[in-house]
């Protein structure tokens, strides 16, 4: 087993393990802002009636059902994750809702064809961090995208070392969020959310991979006192 499939295998484990309390930690200990932040990244991509869009890394859903809400009653949303447990909620969820315009999907982002789907837009939520390699995966979402295309990605935002933005987000992770996931039993999955961070590469540096990939339009801003970013993109 190489390294990238180390990595793909390790992440899927972590999202199995924690499927069960996903949704719950989530709003926990966003204190219900993760809802409000998705929201603003789908605010800011604008989909449209009739485009078809993929939701990578897409969880529970929570973003392809937003998106679904803005494509519908014409267009399309694929969400496509490689952990089985974790999508298996999200389908669930669309079962109960009655939403037919998702299709679900088991697959690595990274394996997806990009001579066969094509899309007029992407969506990632914390999902960016995860890839085995970030220039790939913007890579292969380049690839993906019709020309004109979108892409967003929300995601913690690695802010500089000692900064005050810094400070608090080892400080919240360490004494708010660990501590909580101790409680089921998840400390060894929501320590690894720090070590992933310090491995993501900074808004900055973000721009200067999407610009090297080839995209035209490039955007990167901090939101809830620049814990948090939101990429924007376009082919």
């Amino acid at each position: 087993m190489n390294m990238r499939e180390k990595r793909s295998d390790e992440i899927k484990s972590i999202f199995n393990k924690i499927s069960y309390r996903y949704d719950f930690l989530n709003t926990f200990l966003s204190l219900g802002l993760h809802k409000l932040w998705k929201r603003n990244l789908v605010d800011l991509l604008k989909p449209r009636n009739g485009e078809v869009w993929a939701d990578l890394c897409c969880g529970t859903g929570d973003l392809a059902f937003l998106i679904s809400s803005k494509v519908s009653p014409n267009g399309l949303v694929i969400g496509i994750d490689s952990a089985r447990e974790i999508l298996s909620i999200a389908k669930k969820k669309s079962y109960l809702v009655k939403e037919d315009s998702i299709i679900w999907k088991i697959q690595d982002v990274l394996e997806i064809d990009e001579s066969i789907n094509k899309f007029d837009g992407i969506c990632m939520s914390y999902g960016l961090r995860n890839l085995t390699n970030v220039e790939e995966g913007l890579t292969k979402i380049f690839y993906l995208l019709k020309k004109k295309g979108r892409a967003g990605f929300l995601d913690f935002n690695h802010s500089k070392k000692n900064s005050l933005a810094n400070i608090f987000q080892k400080f919240y992770l360490r004494l708010v969020v660990v501590p909580v996931s101790k409680i089921f039993k998840l400390t060894e999955e929501y320590s690894y959310i720090e070590k992933s961070i310090n491995n993501f590469p900074s808004g900055e540096k973000l721009l200067e991979i999407a610009s090297r990939v080839g995209f035209t339009k490039v955007d990167y801003k901090t939101i809830f006192c620049s814990q948090m970013g939101i990429l924007i993109l376009e082919k």
